[in-house]
């Protein structure tokens, strides 16, 4: 080989050296270490969006590592694993916030780092940050409506509720009082918060049956399956459901005898979907509006059309807390063997 031939080789070399640095370091740019933040463990809801949140970062193909923080706690905990995620060096926090004000120092403190913050299901305070969630004035209202006009526009309704403090309890609280505006006969019989906990809310349901006090009609903030039983097992008179669109829920929508009742759309793959936003927004497509909303649908089990759709979405292989919406169409890319093995990148 020439001394000419030699240097030219050497060139080639070192260029192509080069060029596999450059894509070395764009591959290493293009996997993201995402973090997690969510304060209530062992809700089926809650399960389902930490499943759909792995399943999401898995199918992306861009996320090297979640780091997640998921726990029973509150404000102050929650406050503390943020600032865990933050000295962690994620690129992004998907965060479903305990109290929007009691976490805001925080979230700020993760933008000012240069880490993108998404919320996903409730609001946060925090104006750098980013939301995507279900429409929850809307979840409410739709859902409160429909019961309202089954009880003929009158009587008293049980009025169970998720969890004080709650943007998210806010929200369908707006919504709700937006219906019974519409219904001036309808008044709230009994109102209690349940939590988001299904044994708590059976409890709570059975104790109100047990007073003898009569009601027309009961409103859940996606605590459903376990009061259509609390009111089967106690031989209660089975009066209009609205809760979630929950597995179990379904099921009962399509196979109690008398049950009239109807299931709005509120699905804790909404998870997946705000690791999808969080990924967009890293890769520089930042959207329009800081909000998005994902708008509800309501199921219906007392019009041939509504018992079609109930036996289309049911989903027996899914536990019973497990909303039947696994998958939001645009935001989330997995399986559904992939959210229910509930494995993310590294598992």
């Amino acid at each position: 080989m020439t001394k000419a031939k030699r240097k030219a080789a050497a060139r080639a070399l070192l260029a192509g050296g080069a060029l596999l640095a450059a894509t070395g370091l764009a591959n290493a740019q293009g996997s993201y270490v995402i973090g997690v933040s969510n304060t209530v463990q062992g809700n089926g809801w809650r399960e389902e969006m930490i499943c759909a949140i792995k399943a999401q970062a898995l199918a992306s193909g861009k996320v090297s590592k979640l780091n997640i923080a998921h726990r029973n706690t509150d404000a102050a905990g929650q406050l503390e694993d943020i600032r865990n995620l933050v000295s962690a060096g994620v690129n992004a926090i998907v965060v479903n916030p305990v109290d929007p004000a009691g976490i805001q120092s925080a979230l700020a403190e993760a933008t000012k780092a240069g880490i993108t913050v998404v919320a996903v299901d409730q609001a946060v305070t925090e104006p750098s940050a980013y939301m995507i969630s279900n429409n929850q004035e809307e979840y409410a209202y739709l859902g409160a409506k429909w019961l309202f006009g089954q009880m003929g526009g009158k009587g008293d309704v049980v009025y169970m509720r998720g969890a004080a403090g709650a943007s998210a309890d806010s929200d369908r609280d707006k919504g709700f009082k937006r219906a019974l505006a519409e219904f001036p006969d309808v008044k709230v019989g009994h109102e209690v918060f349940t939590g988001w906990q299904q044994d708590q809310g059976k409890q709570q349901m059975l104790d109100y049956i047990a007073t003898g006090v009569p009601f027309d009609g009961v409103w859940t903030s996606g605590i459903d399956n376990v009061i259509v039983d609390a009111l089967t097992e106690s031989g209660a008179t089975m009066v209009p459901v609205v809760g979630a669109d929950n597995a179990g829920f379904v099921g009962q929508l399509n196979s109690v005898e008398g049950l009239k009742g109807a299931a709005v759309t509120n699905p804790g793959s909404i998870g997946g979907a705000g690791v999808t936003l969080a990924l967009q927004i890293l890769d520089g497509k930042k959207p329009a509006e800081r909000t998005v909303l994902v708008e509800p649908e309501l199921w219906e089990n007392v019009t041939d059309a509504g018992k079609a759709k109930l036996k289309t979405v049911a989903d027996p292989s899914l536990s019973p807390e497990w909303p039947v919406s696994i998958s939001i169409p645009n935001w989330t890319t997995y399986t559904k063997d992939q959210i229910v093995a509930c494995k993310g990148p590294g598992e």
